[in-house]
């Protein structure tokens, strides 16, 4: 069985951001940074060439298919930010309905910049998420 393909680096996520060209972009990512390291109380971590991650968790299918993943993260697409949510909390639906200007996949809510988006609301969003994986893990659930 293969190994993920996005796994952590030791790339320097301030040199990523750095290289950001739109500064609109840019401002938005370390304000994203800020954001998941308070939330997480970790330092990120690049995962592949353009995932900033925070924390990992093990996770494994009822396929047998098993590795590891950032628990929360954000990576700038060329028309987007996508933001990974690993594990849905209780009050998702409602803060996604008060969000403001999103699309949300099964894991990943993606947003052109924060000026769209509450970003108190983006936080709990997180936040919540971030709770409910890590209390998924206590529990041994997968």
């Amino acid at each position: 069985m293969t190994g993920n393909k996005t796994s952590p680096t030791d790339a320097s996520v301030s040199a990523f951001l750095a290289a950001i060209d739109d500064a609109r972009r840019r401002e938005d990512c370390q304000a994203l940074l800020a954001m998941m390291s308070r939330i997480t109380g970790q330092p990120a971590v690049m995962w592949g060439p353009s995932i900033v991650g925070f924390d990992t968790y093990h996770y494994r299918y009822e396929s047998g298919r098993e590795g590891d993943m950032a628990v929360t993260g954000f990576s700038p697409r060329s028309r987007d930010i996508s933001i990974y949510l690993m594990a849905e909390s209780p009050d998702r639906a409602d803060l996604l309905a008060r969000l403001g200007g999103h699309r949300m996949g099964k894991a990943c809510l993606s947003i052109c910049r924060l000026a769209d988006v509450d970003t108190d609301v983006l936080e709990q969003l997180v936040s919540g998420s971030v709770a409910a994986l890590r209390q998924r893990q206590q529990q041994g659930a997968p």
